[in-house]
């Protein structure tokens, strides 16, 4: 027998994305804040579009669980969270009734304003409200304050790291690893994504530059040996030689 729907009960139908508050106008803490979550975003959702063809990364996003929540505005949501085997599209917020599931992956990005609260009650709702099945914490100004858990039937146990410092997301079958370069021209140590290879995973601006480097040095190959070929064809034709007709 079907249940019946939510009108005939006369029960008013929860909140979809387009009616929930999306932003509340609070920028991230700092500038290398904000960079570290797009660095974090853009490379991983394009590689779950490339080699996955599905799932959702989302950044200082609202993430709404429970009706409760809605009218409480206790908790908005993690700084990066990402959601396996969902269709690829844009969001306004993430609806866990809506979208019939919680994320699989959080990471927060520590401040000295949220550090006490993403290490304490944070850490319990992803634990015992989203049931999140993988939560990580990373401070962009202190990288040795970096952690991982994995939930189990008591809660949140820690990730060990690996001999190179690197915490492995067993849903994503990816490495979280530190990384010293350069974005968009700062300087610092990254939080980044990386193949359990150890190849990091390309924002879409390092896609781009390794192609024009690949396209340039292929170009570079054939100057190269065009120039050996008409090297060789004028030795012929000293010798006597037609290289045409070789």
């Amino acid at each position: 027998m079907l249940e019946p729907a939510f009108n005939e009960l006369d029960i008013p139908l929860p909140p979809t994305q387009d009616e929930l508050p999306c932003d509340d106008g609070i920028p991230m803490e700092t500038y290398r804040h904000k960079l570290q979550m797009d660095l974090l975003v853009d490379s991983l959702n394009t590689w779950l579009v490339l080699e996955q063809g599905s799932g959702f990364v989302g950044g200082n996003m609202f993430v709404y669980f429970s009706p409760l929540q809605v009218k409480n505005h206790d908790y908005k949501g993690p700084d990066v969270f990402v959601v396996l085997d969902v269709p690829v599209g844009e969001r306004k917020s993430w609806v866990v009734w809506d979208e019939g599931k919680a994320p699989d992956v959080v990471i927060e990005l520590l401040s000295d304003s949220t550090r006490d609260r993403d290490k304490t009650d944070k850490k319990q709702i992803y634990q015992n409200r989203l049931r999140v099945p993988e939560y990580f914490w990373y401070d962009p100004f202190n990288p040795t304050d970096f952690a991982g858990f994995s939930l189990r039937p008591g809660g949140y146990q820690p990730i060990s790291s690996t001999s190179d410092g690197w915490l492995i997301s067993q849903q994503l079958g990816l490495a979280l690893v530190r990384w010293q370069g350069r974005f968009r021209e700062v300087d610092a140590t990254w939080l980044r994504w990386a193949t359990l290879t150890g190849e990091v995973l390309p924002t879409d601006q390092e896609r781009a530059a390794a192609e024009r480097q690949r396209a340039e040095t292929e170009h570079q190959r054939a100057e190269a040996e065009r120039q050996r070929a008409e090297r060789l064809a004028e030795k012929l034709r000293e010798m006597g030689v037609d290289p045409d007709q070789i």
